[in-house]
């Protein structure tokens, strides 16, 4: 049997992008889910980071140390090239898919500086979401759906990420409504 197979399962994260008027905004739930039990309702999968003096905030979904042991070398890549949010996930994307340790690593993250928006994935993948707005784990394409239906309204990048985000809590039972924002202005 693979050794994913006999994984018991985490569940529970819904991390949600939004970029609009000049403002992005991640948005997350708390709820880590073990199999059918809520392990923790209050986690903190999403925060600002300021290396080298430039804010970036980063959502993550998957594996929480796994998810810290990223958001460190995404820290050291930023630090490497100040103000390069791309060029920063590119290399991180790159030593995830290749490094003996990285590459075995289980989480997606969504970071931005207030003007880009990416999606970094294991695969090596560094993803501009369509339509300004991304998001990951369980809950993710219910988020992705209420925030597209959203985007041409007068509602704001905030509005829009809270309001997805409780939707998706509504349908995803790994999802639950305690959420963390952070938002920086483009």
């Amino acid at each position: 049997m693979a050794e994913s197979q006999n994984f018991p399962g985490w569940h529970g994260t819904t991390i949600v992008g939004v970029r609009k008027g000049g403002k992005v905004v991640i948005a997350g739930d708390g709820q880590v889910s073990l199999g059918n039990t809520v392990i923790k309702g209050t986690a903190r999968k999403v925060r600002k980071i300021s290396p080298g003096g430039h804010d970036v905030i980063c959502g993550f979904a998957g594996s929480t140390a796994d998810a810290f042991a990223l958001l460190e070398r995404l820290e050291v890549k930023l630090e490497a090239t100040p103000g390069q949010l791309a060029r920063a996930s590119v290399e991180l994307a790159k030593d995830w898919r290749t490094d003996k340790y990285l590459k075995n690593l289980e989480a997606m993250l969504i970071v931005s500086d207030g003007k880009d928006l990416f999606i970094i994935t294991g695969a090596g993948d560094v993803l501009e979401p369509e339509n300004d707005i991304a998001a990951v784990g369980s809950g993710g394409n219910f988020a992705l759906a209420a925030a597209r239906a959203m985007m041409d309204t007068d509602r704001e990048a905030e509005a829009i990420a809270r309001r997805a985000l409780e939707i998706a809590a509504e349908i995803c039972v790994f999802t639950n409504g305690k959420m963390i924002v952070e938002s920086l202005d483009g």
